[in-house]
């Protein structure tokens, strides 16, 4: 299986300092939909740059057969989906990674 990389910014520059209503409840669709993927195994991870602004950039990383399924898996992200989220599709190949990474450690903060 092939290793993928969909890189998401924001697609309304201020969204990250001041979302709508409406653009937190589909960023709160679109974490599900990566729990749900890491649940069934295709998600290797995913996350986000800590700084605030026009900056923030987004990544998920994760597995699928060629590049259609991984497109098809990148547009049903809610975020995406809506338009919330502008997305670039890469192949990616992990190459190295440690053993045990804690994902329940919060994120640094400055």
């Amino acid at each position: 299986m092939a290793q993928w990389l969909y890189r998401i910014v924001p697609a309304r520059a201020d969204m990250v300092d001041d979302a709508t209503d409406d653009e937190a409840a589909v960023v709160g669709a679109h974490f599900r939909y990566l729990v749900e993927l890491r649940d069934r195994g295709v998600l290797i991870l995913a996350g986000r740059t800590q700084g605030e602004g026009p900056d923030t950039v987004g990544i998920t990383v994760f597995e699928a057969d060629d590049e259609p399924a991984a497109r098809a898996i990148m547009n049903a992200d809610p975020a995406v989906a809506a338009g919330v989220f502008a997305a670039t599709l890469h192949r990616y190949a992990v190459a190295v990674a440690r053993d045990g990474l804690d994902m329940t450690a919060p994120p640094a903060t400055d």
